[in-house]
């Protein structure tokens, strides 16, 4: 394969469907990630999401190693101010005991909630400021050298689970250089610093007992289809869903047509939206993969972690097997 690839899976749950069928789905995902050739895949930490059930991060993790053998599993990230560093040290230390070599954890500063969320989950609107002090500690627990007297994350420590820091701004990517870490983009929804971010990081990269060199995963979103058509289709029923979704957060009950969302989308606000997916591929394999290649090299990433955003399982799935089978027969090719 050119390029080490990898999935973000945001868990979804779809329109009449239930969390257990969405855990079904990923466990049915991240089967076909490990016979298609794919790294690792992620799960992302949202709370008071309907249509996300990945909100017990570490829980959906230790599901899925469960059912696979070799491929990574990890977070995408965890939200660390949600939570105590030595809370996280001991889910993760014990999904590296149970799973040794297959666990990462990927740290974000945002909440992954809203304001009134935050409050429910007795979060300190101020413990994002800790976030660079809050990632030491957490690497201090996992290596066994705890930062607190008397203190052990027991299981987590001597385990060195692998740390990422994830982040759509200049300050993630300034830690990640700073502490040595790998740097995961949020350019699947957030696009607009990518390069400037990634530049930064590559600049200032301080080498660690982790990481000796830097390292750079950038998502994207994918939908591959055998039917161009078909895949451009799918592409506008997610679009579709994610300006909904947005819309949502207005008066309650409001149901929107296709034909409203796609005027929307030539607003000002809907263009703003239609931008978060801007890196997107979209089409048969031969098309993703020379977005892919693209995408990758202007990104100057390592890895591409890729959300495939088909709506059903069924297409989902293609859509994994596709796009490694194209990246793979380039590889060969080559």
């Amino acid at each position: 394969m050119s390029i080490p690839i990898s999935i973000l899976d945001l868990a979804p749950i779809a329109p009449g469907e239930t969390a257990r069928e969405s855990f079904a789905a990923s466990v049915a995902l991240a089967q076909t990630a490990e016979r298609s050739g794919y790294r690792r895949v992620w799960y992302a930490e949202h709370h008071n999401m309907p249509t996300i059930a990945s909100s017990a991060t570490s829980i959906l993790i230790g599901h899925v190693a469960a059912q696979t053998t070799s491929i990574r599993l990890g977070s995408g990230g965890i939200k660390l101010p949600n939570h105590a560093p030595l809370t996280i040290a001991e889910q993760f230390g014990t999904l590296a005991s149970i799973y040794p070599g297959r666990i990462d954890l990927g740290l974000g500063r945002a909440p992954g909630s809203d304001q009134e969320t935050m409050r429910a989950m007795r979060r300190d609107p101020m413990s994002s400021d800790r976030f660079p002090e809050d990632v030491l500690e957490l690497q201090a627990f996992l290596a066994g050298q705890s930062r607190i007297p008397g203190v052990q994350a027991i299981p987590g420590a001597g385990t060195n689970v692998p740390l990422y820091i994830l982040g759509s701004s200049l300050f993630g990517a300034q830690l990640a250089a700073m502490l040595g870490l790998p740097y995961a983009f949020a350019s699947h929804f957030s696009p607009d610093a990518l390069h400037e971010a990634v530049s930064l990081y590559r600049r200032d990269f301080k080498p660690s007992s982790q990481l000796d060199a830097p390292y750079v995963l950038a998502g994207v979103n994918v939908i591959a289809a055998d039917d161009a058509q078909d895949a451009r289709q799918q592409f506008d029923v997610t679009r579709r869903a994610r300006v909904r979704g947005m819309l949502s957060r207005g008066p309650a009950g409001t149901e929107y047509s296709d034909e409203q969302v796609d005027h929307f989308l030539t607003t000002a606000s809907g263009r703003g939206i239609a931008n978060m997916m801007r890196y997107s591929a979209t089409g048969t394999p031969d098309e993703v993969r020379r977005f892919l290649e693209n995408f990758a090299a202007t990104a100057h990433a390592d890895e591409l972690i890729i959300a495939h955003q088909s709506q059903n399982i069924a297409d989902r799935l293609r859509s994994v097997e596709l796009t490694a089978d194209a990246l793979q027969g380039a590889a060969v090719a080559a």
